[in-house]
């Protein structure tokens, strides 16, 4: 053995159970869980044997502070990995990591506390092709365009640095590092940071359901980071039992909140977080955060398939993506009924409506074994309604928007009723400016992986409405053609035609009503908010209870005029214009306040 590495070694004691670098008394203290490890070598310059300190954990403190340093570990057999807790990589994920300052970046969001929940319009982005250059930087620089139109939180896509160059960011690798094409950590601390001066909350969407396929060597040093012969639809089952798996994604949850300043969080796909532990993964993520975090305001957000109210009810999670709304919207807009969409085809009004009035269209179903109280039980605010979002734009053949499907009015009056509704509404990139560039699936893979992914575009595209306008499985762009992720760039030039300005003024007068008039009495509502009215065919008429307030809201999605019978507060909106609040015309939207003085 060297002898450089024997003068390094010592007598390291337990360093704590954090994951990643963490500075002691003595120096930088590097830890990794190898439990099917015989010995680790940390390399750093040159190599330090690691000490087995019990548990699977090795550690080893180096003296001074090596900041900017690139190091990794050294494996029984040879192989270099990555630090599975990286902050900051050199290159791609299988490469070596970079040693970071976390002091290292001066923040200037000290009065900063955040928002209260029901404050919240999302505008739901992905980093790398939010601009042309495909950075924190860069997107920092439409801010403050998005602060003035009205939006208070930014939800960005996965940052978790992925295999290769572009994607979603749903395959991440290593959950601690922000995306090297994206930039550095610094720099995504600076976006948050600027993000926070103009008023935005920021949210991140975390993936702890999986990991990426390539550059995952966490199977092979930690065997029991995952469930032996379990896996979900995206590939091994995440071992929540053993406490440093669950200690690695408590931490990074912390870490994403406490270092970078996030305002919150979207936990993706939670059904498949399986965990036999009590309490399960989901309650103690939350739990532990509400326990840490204080005196600021901080939103957790769940992806929760199976519709457990029991998360909202009892305070652990602020709020649900409700896909219902989403699908059965889409239903009636354009006519599209297969795949996902199947279960919305028949009464598509009925179940719009129910959506309206108590959130979720089925019974939900606890994913931690609490009481499931009805869905009606729950606020409005405790659903988070779209119209699209990445999954809804990415996963369809062509890539196409809503609003290049149907018709200009109709796509005016399903905004209006988004953003005039009282639960949270969130909004997709591009849709600030009517966008028209499309959003494609891209993914940056080659050989076997790059096939599968190619052939399973098919069918999620024909479970995501088809293929429209007599498109056709040949005409979706590969996931892994470069030009597939370039021309789902924005181009911001539209945001400056005619067009492009008219429906940013219409959309910002939407934005500033519903924060002007709507928001101040949203924390007033409570469960049981909803009263549905008889309405005609093809039209949802429903009040809201605001504390002392109702908000009304009258949709005519049919071909002909209705009457409106009272009683009706003041009108506060109506789209498309029209004189009478006697009658909702054809394919129009009204909403009311209740009392008439109100104005």
């Amino acid at each position: 053995m060297d002898s450089r590495v024997m003068a390094e070694t010592r007598n390291v004691q337990t360093c704590g159970n954090a994951w990643g670098p963490t500075a002691t008394g003595e120096g930088i203290c590097f830890r990794i869980w190898a439990p099917a490890e015989k010995y680790v070598t940390l390399r750093l310059s040159y190599d330090h044997v690691m000490t087995a300190v019990g548990d699977g954990w090795f550690e080893v403190i180096i003296e001074g502070q090596p900041f900017g340093s690139a190091y990794g570990f050294v494996l029984s057999d040879g192989r270099v990995v990555a630090d599975p807790a990286s902050r900051q990589q050199v290159s791609d994920v299988s490469g070596l990591s970079v040693l970071t300052d976390p002091r290292s970046y001066q923040w200037q969001d000290g009065d900063w506390l955040g928002r209260p929940w029901h404050e919240t319009i999302i505008y739901e982005l992905h980093i790398g092709t939010f601009t042309q250059e495909g950075t924190f930087q860069a997107a920092a620089g439409k801010l403050k365009r998005l602060a003035d139109l009205g939006f208070t939180a930014i939800e960005l896509m996965p940052v978790a640095h992925f295999p290769g160059d572009r994607g979603w960011g749903y395959d991440g690798v290593l959950q601690y590092a922000p995306h090297s094409a994206y930039g550095t950590p610094d720099d995504f601390k600076a976006f948050v940071d600027l993000a926070h001066g103009l008023g935005l909350m920021v949210f991140l969407d975390v993936v702890y359901n999986h990991f990426g396929p390539v550059g995952n060597f966490l199977g092979r040093y930690a065997p029991s980071f995952f469930r032996e012969g379990k896996e979900n639809d995206w590939g091994a089952q995440i071992a929540f039992e053993e406490e440093p798996v669950r200690r690695f994604f408590i931490d990074n949850a912390l870490y994403w909140l406490e270092e970078f300043h996030l305002d919150g969080l979207r936990f993706d796909a939670i059904h498949e977080l399986k965990d036999d532990s009590k309490p399960h993964i989901v309650e103690e993520l939350s739990t532990i955060i509400r326990a840490r975090i204080t005196g600021r305001h901080v939103h957790l957000v769940t992806e929760n398939p199976p519709n457990g109210t029991d998360l909202m009810a009892s305070g652990l999670f602020n709020g649900d993506w409700n896909d219902a709304f989403h699908h059965v919207i889409h239903v009636i807009a354009t006519g599209e009924n297969t795949g996902l969409f199947e279960d919305f085809r028949d009464a598509p009004f009925d179940k719009l409506r129910k959506v309206l009035s108590e959130g979720y269209l089925e019974a939900g179903e606890s994913i931690v074994g609490k009481p499931l109280p009805p869905g009606a039980s729950l606020p409005p605010v405790a659903f988070v309604h779209f119209l699209q979002n990445h999954d809804q734009v990415g996963n369809r053949a062509l890539g196409d928007r809503l609003h290049m499907t149907i018709d200009e009015q109709l796509h005016r009056v399903l905004t209006t009723t988004l953003l005039l509704s009282p639960q949270i509404p969130l909004l997709f990139m591009g849709d600030c400016h009517k966008a028209t560039t499309a959003f494609h699936f891209f993914s940056d893979y080659e050989g076997e992986i790059a096939d599968a992914i190619r052939e399973n575009r098919v069918p999620q595209a024909e479970n995501f409405g088809g293929f429209p306008g007599g498109s056709s499985p040949a005409d979706i762009p590969d996931p892994n053609v470069g030009t597939t992720f370039t021309s789902s760039k924005l181009d911001w030039s539209q945001a400056e035609t005619e067009q492009g300005r008219e429906w940013s003024s219409w959309l910002q007068r939407l934005l500033y009503l519903r924060r002007d008039k709507i928001v101040p009495h949203l924390s007033s509502a409570k469960g049981y908010a909803a009263t549905l009215l008889k309405a005609p065919e093809e039209c949802v008429f429903v009040d809201w209870t605001l504390g002392e307030r109702v908000l009304q809201l009258r949709l005519n999605l049919s071909a002909r005029d209705v009457t409106l019978e009272g009683p009706l507060g003041a009108r506060i909106w109506v789209e498309p214009k029209a004189t009478s609040s006697e009658s909702l015309r054809a394919r129009s939207v009204q909403v009311f306040w209740l009392q008439s003085n109100w104005l």
